[in-house]
């Protein structure tokens, strides 16, 4: 199987970026690797986290027009 096609098993996943302060970015990566974790992992366990404690609701349709 080709290495950029997601096994049957495996969950899709979605890209985000955020943009960050440059200072805060780099003490967020020097917390993380004093940890000895990744920050991606952190930053998924608090969505997950999030979205236990507000889980989310009906989205209203958007209004057309202005």
């Amino acid at each position: 199987m080709s290495p950029l096609k997601p096994k049957a098993s495996e969950h899709k996943v979605k890209r985000m970026n955020l943009n960050v302060e440059l200072g805060l970015h780099n003490a967020f990566k020097a917390a993380t690797a004093a940890q000895g974790v990744n920050m991606t992992d952190v930053l998924l366990e608090f969505i997950q986290d999030y979205v236990r404690k507000n889980p989310p609701t009906a989205v209203k349709p958007a209004k057309k027009g202005r």
